[in-house]
């Protein structure tokens, strides 16, 4: 297969891309990359599509967004909210109207949510923005074409990233390898389920 990865160059983005090179042709994106894309500017996913074509597979990783607000809930303004909402949620909904356009017929797309085992202080921007890419994923599921489907990952603590703020507190050992997490979106890309929201 023929396959877009979307945050080819971070941690998750990384680890996808050599689990399916093994097998498929994989096209690197990434915002300072080329191709590149931005999911906070439709006018790059729009180039993207016109620049690169015969897609089986369209996987997004980059789906940053701030790990916690930067306030508790009565201290975080509109546009705070407004922003998470644009990068992480709208940014990949736009991703995937368009890759419906362009995706062959059986193509696949997998999203990045995010999930923690019990809420997190202040993390409700986070758990707003992963709750909508849920019910995104579900409900689009059964308004795809041509035998397209969508999923959505959905990891906790990845091991690396947490390895990266032992100094500050965080425990590695608590985390999820990127590699075995890498292994769910592959299974999704060349699997034949849809609406699925996997934990990982």
């Amino acid at each position: 297969m023929k396959v877009l990865v979307i945050g080819a160059t971070g941690t998750i983005g990384r680890a996808v891309v050599d689990e399916l090179e093994a097998a498929h042709e994989v096209v690197r994106v990434s915002r300072g990359g080329s191709p590149r894309a931005d999911l906070e500017d439709p006018s790059s996913l729009d180039a993207l599509f016109d620049e690169v074509s015969g897609l089986d597979a369209v996987v997004c990783c980059a789906a940053s967004g701030p790990l916690v607000d930067l306030a508790d809930l009565e201290g975080v303004t509109d546009d705070t909210f407004a922003d998470g909402l644009r990068a992480k949620l709208l940014g990949q909904v736009a991703l995937a109207r368009r890759a419906v356009r362009h995706l062959r017929d059986g193509g696949s797309i997998t999203l990045t949510g995010g999930t923690f085992a019990e809420p997190l202080p202040g993390g409700s921007l986070g758990a707003l923005v992963n709750s909508g890419l849920e019910g995104f994923v579900t409900n689009a599921a059964a308004e795809l074409p041509r035998g397209l489907r969508i999923n959505l990952v959905s990891p906790g603590w990845i091991r690396e990233t947490l390895e990266t703020l032992e100094g500050l507190g965080g425990n590695g050992a608590a985390g999820t390898p990127v590699a075995e997490v890498a292994r769910v979106y592959a299974s999704l890309v060349e699997g034949a389920v849809t609406g699925r929201v996997v934990r990982a």
